[in-house]
């Protein structure tokens, strides 16, 4: 009986930009592997276009996302949860693993601002799909 795929969730203030972009990769890099979702804390009423117009350059479409609401049900179903500066908003369940990555906010951030933001969240997608996969 093959294990259940992990479940991985992102989370940060606005669901609008770091979490997207995390999202997005790694959806490219596991395709089906994992599942992936992500969440905002106080999610904006859009994606950050700035952080479409970052990945899109890098040939991944994150324009049909919307930002959703954080959930308890979400946590609870994920494996993995990497927050991305929300704080004390995400709540926390024994036996989940949470990872705490310190990224730049891109909300009201310029392209060039954003473009190493984008290519960090990249470096550790690959890493962390590298140790899920195996």
């Amino acid at each position: 009986m093959p294990a259940q795929k992990p479940a991985v969730l992102f989370v940060c203030v606005h669901n609008a930009g770091r979490s997207q972009m995390a999202a997005g990769y790694l959806r490219r890099v596991a395709g089906d592997r994992i599942e992936v979702r992500s969440a905002g804390s106080l999610p904006a009423d859009r994606i950050n276009p700035v952080a479409v117009q970052a990945m899109r350059e890098d040939g991944i479409d994150i324009t049909t996302e919307e930002p959703k609401v954080l959930t308890t049900e979400a946590v609870q179903a994920s494996d993995v949860v990497i927050t991305m500066g929300c704080g004390d908003a995400c709540p926390f369940f024994p036996g989940k693993r949470y990872e705490d990555w310190t990224l730049d906010d891109p909300a009201g951030q310029g392209i060039e601002a954003v473009r190493p933001i984008r290519d960090e969240i990249k470096t550790r997608i690959q890493a962390l799909a590298a140790e899920l996969l195996g």
